[in-house]
């Protein structure tokens, strides 16, 4: 059934980014069918008859799906059609994506029943912060496109859609802000679980050790911002430190894993 619904999300996506700006009210229905199209799919997928699905291709679904709703509030304060442009393309591609890499199935018998909300809190946490990095890599561009506008400048004439350098900055945070509360949470239901599985508060392989040394860069961050007013390029570095340790954590291992060894990985 999810094969149905990933597939009529990403048609929905891609009529999303070829409709016209004019036709407002048609991109906002769309938009609404998609994401709710999108969510089932990816619950169906992830959870199902007991079990928990999770590899890379779920994370970056995700990610894109929480994208969108990003998008979709934010639009009602800014004018953000131009990165209408650029998500729902992304969307659309990556919304298929669990269909050819489906990653790995464990099983929650016997586990404790929150063990699910542990992995959906965790995903949601991966996502926003992986978000908040490609917000990161646009703004980024946006400002390097300043400096070397000219005719023949065709990526400039892609960034110059997207909202001034100031909103993008807010967005950012604000997603930043988001992402660390969630990965916050993701930190101690871990322990927690771990306790409750191995008997430790803490099982210190490659996944707790960069998780928490992403934490600490935003967590660095969020505070450089608050006390000492930290912005531009500062907090650029930041974000992708903390979202490069996020992916060394998970993500990239699972990657390479499924997609190019074409095993699983507990």
């Amino acid at each position: 059934m999810q094969t149905n619904l990933y597939l009529a999300a990403a048609f929905l996506y891609g009529v999303c980014a070829a409709l016209p700006t004019r036709q407002g009210g048609l991109i906002s229905g769309f938009t609404a069918g998609a994401w709710l199209l999108h969510a089932a799919a990816l619950w169906s997928d992830v959870f199902a008859h007991g079990t928990v699905r999770f590899g890379f291709a779920q994370m970056l679904s995700a990610a894109l799906w929480l994208s969108v709703l990003a998008y979709w509030i934010e639009n009602r304060n800014f004018a953000l059609d131009g990165l209408r442009r650029l998500v729902m393309p992304c969307a659309a591609a990556v919304a298929v994506l669990p269909l050819a890499f489906p990653g790995s199935v464990t099983s929650l018998h016997g586990m404790a029943p929150a063990l699910g909300w542990h992995v959906a809190i965790s995903i949601l946490a991966y996502s926003t912060l992986t978000i908040a990095a490609f917000h990161a890599v646009l703004m980024a561009l946006q400002e390097s496109s300043l400096h070397t506008r000219s005719a023949r400048n065709r990526l400039w004439g892609a960034l110059e859609q997207l909202p001034a350098l100031l909103t993008m900055e807010k967005l950012l945070f604000r997603l930043i802000w988001i992402g660390f509360i969630l990965l916050t949470l993701t930190v101690l239901s871990g322990i927690v679980f771990t306790e409750q599985l191995f008997g430790i508060v803490l099982k210190w392989d490659h996944k707790t050790v960069f998780t928490l040394l992403s934490w600490v860069l935003f967590a660095a961050l969020l505070a450089g911002r608050r006390w000492r007013g930290w912005r531009g390029k500062t907090a650029l570095r930041f974000t992708l430190a903390g979202f490069a340790t996020l992916v060394l954590a998970y993500v990239g291992s699972r990657f390479v894993l499924e997609a190019v060894l074409h095993r699983g990985l507990t």
